[in-house]
């Protein structure tokens, strides 16, 4: 398993390279291969850019195709459970491509991880970050009336390999989010770790810190 950071990237350009890995590990698998070596995490930022899982309301972008090209952003209905989300400049994009059968866990178990990680490294920052029962990723003040989300989470898998991921809200702009109804709530905010701890993050830090958390979930990450 191989870590790799593609640092600010195109969405398309980096769905396309996700689905060549995501491919050829299915590849491998078919044809009875050992896939643990081409397994990849992978670290990445986006421009302006709001997707759509298979299971969203196209309802949920509430601006038109005009008022996109305004604000410099673009729209792109993708093949990952979940409703509609925001990437952007500021935010920890992680794309786990991974054979689940790899690390013996069931898919549902696998988001419980990637959680898990996320969950940790916002301790490191004296966060409290918990999860919302019934919705995935991670919250702070989950169970209130002030319940705002800091991770999404929305996946693929396909014979137990993994692709998409999750978005970790770091020095995000945040007043994107209001041109949608995050994930289809239209009664929970966002957040970012500057807003919680009202400075500008390192976001090189965040990612050291994260990996490490991942490593502990997953295993060695190269």
């Amino acid at each position: 398993m191989k870590f790799v950071d593609w640092e600010l990237i195109d969405y398309q350009v980096a769905w396309d390279k996700q689905k060549e890995i995501f491919n050829h590990i299915i590849e491998c698998k078919s044809n009875g291969q050992a896939t643990q070596q081409h397994e990849r995490i992978i670290f990445c930022e986006h421009p302006h850019v709001y997707t759509l899982g298979k299971s969203g309301k196209s309802q949920n972008l509430l601006i038109s195709e005009d008022f996109l090209k305004k604000i410099d952003a673009k729209f792109y209905p993708i093949d990952r459970g979940g409703d509609i989300t925001y990437h952007g400049p500021g935010q920890i994009v992680g794309y786990p491509i991974l054979d689940l059968e790899n690390h013996h866990i069931s898919l549902k178990q696998y988001i419980f991880k990637l959680e898990e990680a996320i969950i940790a490294t916002l301790r490191e920052y004296q966060i409290e970050a918990t999860r919302l029962q019934g919705a995935t990723g991670v919250w702070l003040d989950a169970e209130t009336k002030q319940a705002r989300k800091i991770c999404a989470i929305g996946v693929k898998a396909s014979r137990f390999v993994t692709m998409h991921g999750f978005a970790f809200n770091i020095n995000t702009n945040l007043n994107y989010f209001q041109y949608i109804n995050p994930c289809g709530f239209i009664d929970k905010g966002v957040t970012s770790l500057q807003k919680e701890l009202n400075y500008t993050i390192d976001i090189e830090e965040v990612k050291q810190k994260l990996k490490q958390n991942l490593y502990k979930q997953f295993g060695e990450i190269l």
